[in-house]
C-alpha cells in the first residue's frame, strides 16, 4: 500500500511540474495581433492577470485580461457572449 500512495504522490507532483513548465507566454507571432477578451479559461496565449502565471492560466471564459493570438485585422470583428474581442485588456 505504502508504494502505491508513494507512486501517485510522485506522478501528482510530476505532473504540476510538467504543467508549470509551459506556463510562460506563447511565443512571439509577428503576423498576429494579441486580442483580449475572446479566448476560453484555460486556452489563452498570456496575460491573464493576478494569481495567473500566464499561457492557459485564464479563470474564466471570455476573461477580459486574458489574451489570444488572432491573425491581423480580425481581433474587433469577433464576437463572444460577452462583447467583441479588444486590442488592448478588457474590464471584467
Amino acid at each position: 500500500m505504502k508504494t502505491i500512495v508513494t507512486s501517485s504522490i510522485g506522478a501528482v507532483l510530476a505532473a504540476s511540474l510538467a504543467s508549470a513548465a509551459h506556463a510562460g507566454p506563447a511565443k512571439p507571432q509577428p503576423n498576429m495581433d494579441k486580442c483580449y477578451g475572446i479566448s476560453l479559461a484555460g486556452k489563452n496565449d498570456c496575460a491573464a492577470g493576478a494569481g495567473t502565471s500566464c499561457a492557459g492560466t485564464s479563470h474564466a471564459n471570455y476573461q477580459g485580461n486574458a489574451w489570444k493570438y488572432v491573425a491581423k485585422g480580425t481581433c474587433e470583428k469577433i464576437k463572444t457572449p460577452k462583447g467583441f474581442g479588444s486590442l488592448t485588456p478588457k474590464k471584467g
